[in-house]
């Protein structure tokens, strides 16, 4: 490599040519891994983010963003299943730390601790597990309103009691002041399988264009090889 004025990069027309094949191999694993997620609850599309030196670094030129649009809403009528229908995520402790989801299927220990699927525990707004006052005699007692305030039906009072907020964030670690949060729905993945099919068509063709270029080349370097040997 030779800066002068600028980069000058040579190299064989056979390397360039695996790197770009792996390239289209990396988008279409991408891709299928969002069509993998496409029923998934709180699964968020990945995006590929290709340089601008992809020519030269081959794979390693790709990142991934995430596309953080709501996805599709399901109802579950579970008074702990819950959902999201702006951005954001619950935050949840997990043994690694505080960990953020869009995955609000939650469930309730004997103890009256709100547990995320895994089994990890889901925070409030104010960085405590989410531990209800009393234990209700059926889900039904649960309440969870839009800024995700929880309650739970006393049965003995016959009054609801706080037990707090579930605490919803952005990416950063912003609380999120309206949530919208949905009680008794699941949030599916933002995929849509006709763009993913649609943004998958040029990764084959481009993939078995550098191939035949590939074989053309080794080809002709077999056929000098042969003849130096002769």
């Amino acid at each position: 490599m030779t800066v002068v004025g600028g980069i000058n990069y040579n190299e064989k027309g056979i390397l360039h040519n695996i790197r770009a094949m792996r390239m289209q191999q990396v988008l279409m694993s991408i891709t299928n891994e969002n069509v993998i997620g496409f029923d998934k609850i709180g699964y968020q599309r990945k995006i590929p983010v290709v340089s601008s030196f992809a020519e030269y670094l081959g794979e390693d030129a790709i990142s991934t963003t995430v596309d953080d649009t709501v996805g599709r809403l399901g109802l579950t009528e579970n008074p702990l299943d819950v959902a999201l229908a702006e951005k954001g995520y619950f935050q949840i402790l997990t043994k690694d730390g505080i960990k953020l989801t869009r995955d609000g299927r939650f469930k309730m220990t004997k103890n009256g601790e709100i547990l995320s699927l895994d089994g990890n525990k889901v925070l409030t707004n104010m960085g405590t597990p989410l531990v209800l006052p009393v234990i209700p005699e059926k889900l039904q007692d649960i309440s969870i309103d839009l800024n995700g305030v929880v309650r739970v039906l006393n049965s003995k009072t016959r009054k609801f009691e706080t037990a707090g907020t579930l605490s919803v964030v952005t990416q950063d670690g912003a609380a999120v002041l309206s949530p919208n949060v949905r009680q008794g729905y699941n949030e599916y993945s933002n995929v849509s399988l006709q763009s993913e099919f649609l943004q998958a068509i040029p990764y084959p063709k481009t993939f078995e264009a550098n191939k035949q270029l590939f074989s053309i080349q080794n080809s002709n370097l077999q056929r000098v090889i042969s003849s130096l040997g002769s």
